[in-house]
C-alpha cells in the first residue's frame, strides 16, 4: 500500500472524488495508437465533478484548492491516465497563476473566471519551432500590431497540449516596435485560427498536443492581457509542480502493475511467486525508496510553497523536485520492466506505454540542465553570503 499524504478530511474527500472518475478512465493503447485521439470522455468526467473550476475563489464558482491539494490529485490522475492528467494539470495550473497574481484587470479576470467555472479550458501557447521552449528565453516570431482598437496577432506556435479540447489560447507574441512580449487571449471560437494536427509523438500520446495556426487573427484591445518586459525577472511557479506529480503517478501505476505480476506469476521452475525470489524483492524496495524520495520531496516544497510569505526563493527547489521526481520515475518504470520482463514490452502491456510516457518528463520545463545550473547559482550565491559573513565578524573582532 503507497504512502498517503492526504492529511485532513477535506483533501481525503477530494482524493475520493477525483478517484471515483479516474479508476473508470480510458487509457488503452488501442486509442491511442489509432491517430493518437485525445481523452474527451477523461476530460469530461474531470468537468462533471468541478475539477477544471477547482483553484478558482469559491466565489467565483471554485474551491480555493492549494497547491499541495493540486499535487494530491494530479497524481492520481496520471495512476489511471498520464496523458489525461498531464493535459489538464496545464489549464488548472494557469489558472492558479492567474488567481495568485491577479495581472489581469480585475473585469477581465471576473469575466474569465466565470467562463471556467461553466467548463471552459484553457491552455498557453507559446512554444515555437525557432525559438524552441520559452523557458529558453527566446523571443517569440508570432507577431502583434495594433491596427485602430484591434490587435492583430499572426504565428505558428507548436505543442499546444489539449488542442482539441481547449476554449481558449494565451498566445505569446512580439510587440512590433517594442521590445515587450504581450500575452493575449485567444477564443477557439474566432475564425482566423486553424489547429492543425501534426502531433506524432510516442510519448504521451494522448495530449494531442498540435500546432496552432493564427491567421492574421484580430482581437479587441482588452485581449491582450499582459504585457512581459524583457528585462521583467521571472517569478517562480509552484503550480509547474504537476508536472512532476504526473511521472509519479505514472510510477506508481507501473509500480502496482509489477506487484501483482510478481505477485502471481509462477515459473515452472519454482513453486512460488517471484515476489519471493531475492532479485525481485531487491528490485521492489529499490523502487520503494526512490518512490518515497521524490513523493516527500515534491509534497514537501508543495507545503513550503503554500505556507511562504516569500516564494520567490522557492525556485530551485522546485525545479530540483521536477529533476529528482522525473529522473526517479523513469528509473521506477524501468526496473518495474525488469521485474515483469519481456511481457512488459508487449503492446498490450501497460508497462511500454509508461515507459514511453515518463519519457516524456525529461522534455517538460525545466530541463535537467538548466536546473543543475540554476542550483550551482544558488550554491555560489550562499557561500558567497557565507564569506561576507565571516569576513563582517572577522573584522569586528579586531576591534
Amino acid at each position: 500500500m503507497s504512502i498517503s499524504f492526504a492529511k485532513t478530511e477535506r483533501q481525503q474527500r477530494l482524493l475520493e472524488r477525483v478517484s471515483e472518475k479516474a479508476q473508470r478512465f480510458t487509457a488503452s493503447d488501442a486509442l491511442y495508437r489509432d491517430g493518437a485521439p485525445f481523452p474527451f470522455d477523461n476530460i469530461q468526467a474531470l468537468k462533471d465533478v468541478g475539477y477544471t473550476a477547482s483553484v478558482l475563489p469559491e466565489e467565483l464558482g471554485g474551491e480555493s484548492l492549494a497547491l499541495y491539494d493540486f499535487l494530491l490529485l494530479q497524481e492520481r490522475i496520471a495512476e489511471a491516465d498520464g496523458s489525461t492528467a498531464l493535459s489538464i494539470g496545464w489549464h488548472i495550473g494557469i489558472m492558479m497563476e492567474l488567481v495568485e497574481r491577479r495581472n489581469w484587470k480585475h473585469e477581465m479576470f471576473t469575466w474569465f473566471a466565470r467562463e471556467v467555472s461553466n467548463g471552459a479550458l484553457v491552455n498557453r501557447a507559446a512554444s515555437e519551432a525557432q525559438t524552441g521552449s520559452p523557458t529558453r528565453g527566446g523571443k517569440p516570431q508570432t507577431s502583434a500590431y495594433k491596427s485602430g482598437a484591434e490587435w492583430i496577432v499572426t504565428g505558428r506556435k507548436i505543442f499546444t497540449t489539449m488542442a482539441p479540447a481547449l476554449d481558449y489560447f494565451l498566445v505569446t507574441a512580439s510587440i512590433e516596435d517594442t521590445d515587450e512580449v504581450g500575452e493575449f487571449l485567444v477564443p477557439r471560437s474566432h475564425g482566423s485560427i486553424e489547429i492543425e494536427e501534426t502531433w506524432d509523438s510516442i510519448a504521451m500520446q494522448g495530449t494531442a498536443s498540435h500546432d496552432l495556426i493564427l491567421h492574421d487573427v484580430r482581437l479587441p484591445e482588452e485581449y491582450l492581457v499582459e504585457r512581459i518586459q524583457p528585462q521583467t525577472k521571472k517569478k517562480s511557479n509552484g503550480w509547474l509542480l504537476h508536472i512532476p506529480a504526473c511521472y509519479l503517478g505514472i510510477a506508481r501505476a507501473a509500480r502496482t502493475h509489477a506487484l501483482e505480476f510478481a505477485s502471481s506469476y509462477i515459473p515452472n521452475s519454482i513453486n512460488e511467486p517471484i515476489i519471493g525470489l531475492p532479485n525481485v524483492q531487491t528490485l521492489l524496495g529499490q523502487i520503494e525508496l526512490e518512490l518515497t524520495q521524490a513523493r516527500y520531496f515534491m509534497y514537501g516544497v508543495a507545503e513550503k510553497w503554500d505556507t511562504a510569505r516569500e516564494r520567490d526563493n522557492i525556485g530551485p527547489e522546485l525545479a530540483a523536485v521536477k529533476h529528482a521526481a522525473t529522473n526517479a520515475a523513469i528509473s521506477v518504470v524501468d526496473k518495474s520492466m525488469r521485474i515483469v520482463g519481456a511481457r512488459s514490452l508487449s503492446e498490450k502491456n501497460p508497462l511500454q506505454r509508461y515507459y514511453r510516457d515518463v519519457r516524456a518528463g525529461l522534455h517538460n520545463p525545466p530541463m535537467d540542465d538548466a536546473t543543475l545550473s540554476l542550483l550551482a547559482k544558488r550554491a555560489q550565491e550562499v557561500w558567497k553570503k557565507q564569506e561576507e559573513t565571516r569576513e563582517t565578524e572577522a573584522v569586528i573582532k579586531t576591534y
